[in-house]
């Protein structure tokens, strides 16, 4: 299907952001808002965003890519991706402003850009988001980086022989020890700490993950410690309990992809996956 591309502008909380907007001739009732990660722009690594935009506008489907405030072409101070609900929600209103018969939302995001569309569903609740296409979540604590080293890293080098080796002839350092300890502890110890103002951006995820009534598409990578480290917090922390068997979760695992599915053949599949999503749950069909 042919589509057209434009630039698009629109106001948020008085700052002007840009984005640009790629429409087919009969879209689909359902769009997409791309979420960046930060801190980078609305073309994304090796031009992820350009392309998966692109072949998702061929496929029938309106998506709008957009700056945050403070990035790329947008006005306004840079802000951190759990601070951006403000500018998620124009972006929603623009993209039906220029496409009326869009009736529903879907955002896709990856890494922190997944985590700030978990976010903006927490703080908004926002009726017009049917569906929430999340890679690699950021969901990083100190903790939680700490027991993914330990039983991604650490747990594979003590089982190799060479380390056992270096260790015996001295070539393994102290501090490197002494690392491997530290970790260990810092592993056991509570991976987030509530604040009497504000409950950790981990768990109000959480919160977002359970509550969302509509339909969730996870990507992991394999070759990802960032997708590794949010699997061992949904497995473990009591305040995800369930989120893996969420009713309404399709989830892959890429075996072979990095953290921004980098090469030709995982970003094909990235595509596939998601417009299979979007053509086999009922994103277009949901009130």
């Amino acid at each position: 299907m042919t589509y057209v591309e434009e630039a698009v502008s629109f106001v948020c909380e008085g700052d002007t952001l840009w984005g640009i907007l790629a429409c087919p001739e009969t879209p689909a009732e359902t769009a997409i808002v791309v979420i960046v990660g930060g801190p980078q722009y609305r073309v994304g690594s090796h031009r992820q965003f350009v392309l998966l935009s692109r072949e998702l506008a061929s496929a029938g489907y309106a998506v709008l890519r957009f700056d945050y405030r403070g990035m790329g072409d947008s006005e306004g101070a840079q802000r951190t991706f759990d601070n951006v609900s403000s500018d998620i929600g124009a972006a929603i209103g623009i993209l039906q402003q220029r496409v009326p018969s869009v009736k529903h939302v879907a955002l896709w995001g990856l890494c922190d850009g997944a985590s700030a569309a978990l976010l903006y569903f927490h703080e908004t609740h926002d009726p017009r988001v049917n569906g929430l296409c999340l890679l690699n979540p950021w969901i990083r604590s100190e903790a939680s980086l700490a027991k993914t080293q330990v039983k991604h890293y650490y747990g594979r080098r003590l089982m190799q022989k060479e380390f056992w080796y270096k260790l015996a002839s001295g070539k393994v350092t102290l501090r490197a020890v002494v690392g491997f300890v530290q970790k260990t502890r810092l592993a056991a110890a509570r991976s987030n700490q509530e604040s009497p103002q504000r409950q950790p951006f981990q768990k109000r995820m959480a919160t977002a993950w359970r509550l969302f009534p509509n339909h969730i598409l996870l990507l992991l990578s394999g070759e990802d410690y960032t997708a590794k480290e949010f699997l061992e917090v949904a497995s473990t922390d009591e305040s995800w309990k369930g989120a893996l068997t969420h009713p309404n979760l399709v989830r892959h695992d890429l075996q072979s992809a990095d953290h921004t599915f980098s090469n030709e053949a995982s970003r094909a599949i990235v595509v596939i996956l998601t417009l299979e999503w979007l053509r086999c749950s009922p994103t277009e069909h949901d009130a």
